[in-house]
């Protein structure tokens, strides 16, 4: 199937092949030089408005002066500092190396660049996997024979083909510098009490120490293949009976498991230093989740952080972001992650729908003002049928490809992102941002470089002219409507002021 319509061509034209040379040179102008009064960067994407990620006139910073009620204000205080960011990115699936195998050359030298090079494209910093198949596969497969137990048969000659050759081409794009972790849909079918990889099922208490076993031998295998794995959870979606690879946990039974198995396991294959995440499902129970797992020290000593999902999020209402808050603030020394997010039921008729694009500006500062401390999306490439998918479950990707052409299509979703991935570096420390008025949504950050990232999201009908109060500065700035504006200032020497550690 082809992708059709000239007004998606037109937007396209711009947006997709235009992306390289549009962003081209963003880290350079995105650190003006210090000076007295330094001016700021100013990126905005806009509904309807093209280029995305445009760099607009930059305004100047001025003294800072009294704010009267009636102006809209976005105040950032850099001197308090909370969470320490790990990475924005998104996940490379079977169904991702699949496509990505079937572009022409130049089509995956400018997806590469797009998503991975820190200076020409989103500069992406994280990458999830999976381990063994997922419903973004084209079929069920495990790395043992049927019934091997003791797993004499392991191997990863599967990921051979597409996916390791992908994430190391990954790899040298972004210079090295992704941190990679995967999770597993399901335990092979003989290892659990359904005797299947699909419809839930649990793993058989007898399974539990070769299953352990087998998630080690996976990152074996793939560091000896070439690709660091810096860490693992410990199910996918542990309470989700799906159609497709699925396997059931409830809190106790992945406390259990973690603290007499799998963190042994690991422990005994000089694995302690890879990081655990629990739970890896939505946000609606993460706070229960945590509370069994992390009361125990036994397993809490194992945990590196709660991985969590959106897909509770917009069936009701609003992100469930209050209970990120609670489990954040009930456990304050162990990290949250969204490890997964998508726009499920895939029409291509919405492909450049401007509010998938919000949504995902929307849940990137709410989960990342909650204390998160990154945020993966879910599959980075998928095919003009939101695939492959070997259960039919086709979803949204931020860029689709046209199989049969080799076009790319980047989509709202893409430059949402970037306005975060592009700035926001490893190892910035969000900083107190807020705003006064509800139609703005805003978060900050204070990059290791010491510039200043603020980024601002309208997803009013309205266009707003705002102060934007920068510790003791300010400028006037104006966000159009249906917009999202990322604004980088270098930083200036401040008299010292203490950092507030939220």
């Amino acid at each position: 199937m082809r992708f059709t319509g000239q007004r998606l061509r037109q937007v396209c034209a711009v947006a997709c092949f235009g992306l390289p040379m549009s962003v081209q040179g963003l880290a350079s102008a995105a650190a003006p030089a210090a000076t007295q009064r330094p001016t700021l960067a100013v990126y905005t994407s806009a509904k309807d408005v093209m280029p995305r990620l445009a760099l607009s006139a930059a305004p100047v910073l001025t003294e800072a002066d009294p704010v009267p009620e009636t102006e809209v204000l976005v105040h950032v205080n850099s001197g308090h500092r909370f969470q320490t960011v790990l990475g924005i990115g998104g996940a490379i699936t079977d169904a991702v190396a699949e496509v990505f195998d079937l572009l022409p050359p130049q089509s995956q030298a400018e997806f590469l660049r797009a998503y991975f090079d820190p200076q020409a494209g989103l500069g992406y910093s994280l990458v999830r996997t999976t381990i063994h198949s997922s419903d973004f596969s084209s079929g069920s497969y495990t790395y043992v024979a049927e019934g091997d137990l003791s797993l004499a048969s392991f191997d990863i000659g599967h990921d051979r083909v597409h996916r390791l050759p992908m994430v190391k081409r990954a790899l040298a794009t972004a210079g090295g510098g992704l941190t990679i972790y995967a999770s597993p849909w399901s335990a092979p079918a003989f290892m659990k009490d359904n005797a299947s990889m699909l419809q839930g099922g649990k793993l058989r208490p007898e399974s539990a120490d070769a299953w352990a076993r087998y998630i080690a031998k996976f990152i074996h295998a793939w560091e000896a293949a070439g690709v660091p794995l810096w860490g693992i959870s410990v199910q996918n979606e542990p309470l989700a009976r799906q159609t497709w690879e699925s396997m059931i946990f409830s809190a106790e039974e992945e406390r259990d498991f973690l603290k007499n198995h799998l963190g042994p396991v690991l422990q005994r294959e000089g694995l302690a230093d890879r990081k655990i995440i629990v739970w890896d499902h939505n946000r609606d129970l993460i706070a229960q989740r945590a509370d069994v797992i992390l009361a125990d020290p036994q397993a809490a000593r194992y945990v590196w952080g709660v991985g969590y999902h959106w897909y509770e999020t917009w069936a009701g209402g609003e992100p469930m972001v209050r209970n990120v808050i609670a489990t954040q603030a009930a456990w304050p020394t162990v990290n949250v992650l969204l490890t997964e997010a998508a726009i499920e039921r895939f029409d291509k008729a919405r492909l450049q729908d401007w509010s998938h694009g919000e949504r995902y500006g929307n849940a990137l500062v709410q989960d990342f003002n909650a204390g998160a401390v990154g945020w993966t999306d879910w599959n980075i490439l998928l095919d003009e049928r939101g695939g492959p998918n070997h259960v039919g479950n086709y979803c949204f990707a931020p860029v689709h490809a046209d199989t049969s052409t080799g076009q790319l299509y980047y989509t709202p979703s893409f430059f949402f992102l970037g306005h975060f991935s592009k700035f926001v570096r490893p190892g910035a420390r969000r900083v107190s941002a807020t705003t006064n008025r509800s139609a703005l949504q805003t978060t900050a950050f204070l990059n290791t470089d010491g510039r200043i990232v603020t980024i601002v999201l309208n997803t009013s009908d309205s266009p707003f002219s705002y102060r934007l109060q920068l510790d003791e500065e300010q400028a006037v700035i104006t966000i159009p409507a249906h917009a999202i504006q990322t604004v980088v200032r270098a930083r200036l020497e401040l008299p010292h002021r203490r950092d507030r550690i939220g």
